[in-house]
């Protein structure tokens, strides 16, 4: 009865490793794409903008406050331009990307005055890969 139950036992277990002795499954053709959700994007732009507007101590941005908003369950990550030290402002710059899109759109009062060529040519700048602070 013993001999029985380890002959049973070792062929299960050869025809176990007869199965895993097949050819190997085919590697995926490519890697699985996760969604764009524009966050990676959206967070180069705020950084890169905070870098070049902020940091650096330009002063026709001394009076403003970067707000970034790039956890959004809208799936539009942004980023705000607010009057310097009141977060909760109404925002006077909004730069807002959307899912599955490279479109990146900007609107708010800044872009009604003179730092319109500015914010317009930094932010398509950076929009086309680009992270220097000149244009």
């Amino acid at each position: 009865m013993m001999r029985t139950k380890t002959a049973l036992g070792l062929a299960a277990l050869g025809l176990l490793l007869a199965g895993c002795a097949g050819s190997p499954a085919p590697a995926p053709s490519k890697p699985a794409s996760r969604a764009d959700t524009g966050l990676d994007r959206m967070e180069r732009l705020a950084v890169t903008a905070n870098r070049c507007w902020f940091k650096s101590g330009d002063p026709a941005f001394t009076a403003y406050s970067l707000a970034p908003e790039l956890s959004s369950f809208s799936g539009k990550p942004r980023f705000l331009l607010v009057p310097r030290g009141k977060i909760e402002a109404r925002p006077l710059l909004v730069v807002e990307g959307f899912s599955g899109s490279t479109r990146v759109d900007s609107y708010g009062p800044l872009l009604n005055g003179a730092l319109r060529p500015r914010l317009e040519a930094d932010l398509a700048r950076w929009r086309s890969g680009s992270t220097s602070c000149d244009a």
